[in-house]
């Protein structure tokens, strides 16, 4: 990395710091802890739209300001292997037509492993022919390559091998390996992600406690939180994360964690008696002794009803992928908790999205 390259990032890193830090100021004044990325190669997922050209076919971003497009031979901030994954792709269209028509758009989704799925969405049915074209061109890549390949149009998916990847986390020196599919979320900054997960753990002083998870897709952080928790609770409503958390269960051999298929709003309700759902026919909530709740919700934050509920744990930890809905469900949350310890998680280098987290106990 050069010179140049490090002081531009640091500066930016400062003023995404000093932001949080202005906005939290209502609530916090003490350190907050700095969680930096490497400033390239830090994506692990990529999405571009696609340009045809004659008999070029190639990626291509538009500008936020402008609006305007521009092509994408090779993108700093993806992983190394999706880089790859384009040069292939992009000399892999090349007059091709079978390949190249009426494609619109390509996805990567990587790993740390080096692991690359590629999946190519178009306005037209994919057949035979097309699944013909995309074997043959796997067939000739080079053996160490880890790619696999998906179609996608309107009601089809055309899967040629798998629509997952497994990532590899290493987390408190131990490896974890997560089930990751295709079109569904995952945290792009793998290393950054690995350092929310322990600052999270960090936190934990209550082991022979139990711990809530709301919106927690396939198992970021309760599968590696389950080790500081007698037991853990885990909801989420989409049905493929649902899927591949059980799956996340079962590789890492985790046995007090259980995740149930429920929306926060409805827990919410189910915790406080106003429905009953089949999917918790198994579980007795009244066995739990939580003692600490964690959130990583969506940019809205957390609804009154969500923040009513959390508000009766002794702790929260709560990750933010957006700093002003955390300073709004903070007025309400710092009626009854204080924030112990608070920290910034640079998952996107050279953007304005800020990654936050904060820790917050019971007032005396």
């Amino acid at each position: 990395m050069s010179h140049q390259l490090a002081e531009k990032y640091q500066q930016q890193l400062d003023e995404k710091t000093n932001r949080v830090i202005n906005l939290l100021s209502s609530f916090y004044q003490s350190d907050i802890d700095i969680y930096a990325s490497q400033p390239t190669h830090f994506r692990m997922r990529a999405e571009f739209r696609i340009w045809h050209d004659g008999l070029d076919t190639y990626h291509i971003m538009f500008d936020k300001m402008n609006k305007e497009q521009y092509r994408v031979d090779q993108l700093d901030a993806a992983s190394e292997i999706i880089n790859k994954g384009m040069a292939l792709m992009t000399a892999a269209f090349k007059g091709n037509e079978i390949l190249r028509r009426k494609l619109f758009q390509v996805d990567y989704l990587s790993t740390l492993t080096e692991e690359l799925l590629v999946t190519l969405v178009y306005h037209k049915a994919l057949d035979q022919t097309w699944e013909d074209e995309i074997k043959q061109l796997k067939a000739t890549l080079p053996s160490n390559l880890k790619i696999s390949f998906i179609g996608r149009s309107k009601k089809q998916k055309v899967m040629l091998d798998n629509d997952f990847v497994i990532e590899e986390l290493c987390i408190n020196k131990r490896i974890y390996q997560f089930k990751q599919i295709e079109n569904s979320f995952t945290q792009p900054n793998a290393r950054v992600n690995c350092n929310m997960i322990e600052w999270s753990m960090a936190r934990v002083t209550e082991k022979n406690r139990d711990l809530l998870e709301l919106y927690c897709g396939a198992g970021n952080f309760s599968v590696p939180l389950a080790s500081c928790f007698k037991n853990v609770l885990a909801t989420e409503i989409s049905k493929t994360s649902v899927n591949a958390a059980q799956f996340n269960i079962e590789m890492n051999g985790v046995d007090n964690l259980t995740i149930v298929r429920l929306s926060s709003e409805e827990f919410v309700e189910a915790m406080s008696g106003v429905r009953e759902f089949r999917r918790l026919s198994s579980i007795d909530l009244t066995k739990y002794d939580f003692s600490t709740v964690l959130v990583d919700p969506p940019r809205a934050g957390i609804d009154d009803k969500t923040l009513d509920l959390i508000q009766q744990f002794d702790s929260i930890i709560y990750i933010s992928c957006n700093p002003i809905t955390l300073v709004e469900n903070l007025e309400s949350l710092c009626l009854t908790h204080e924030i112990k310890r608070a920290a910034v998680f640079d998952q996107f280098p050279f953007t304005d999205h800020i990654e936050s987290g904060v820790y917050l106990e019971r007032r005396l």
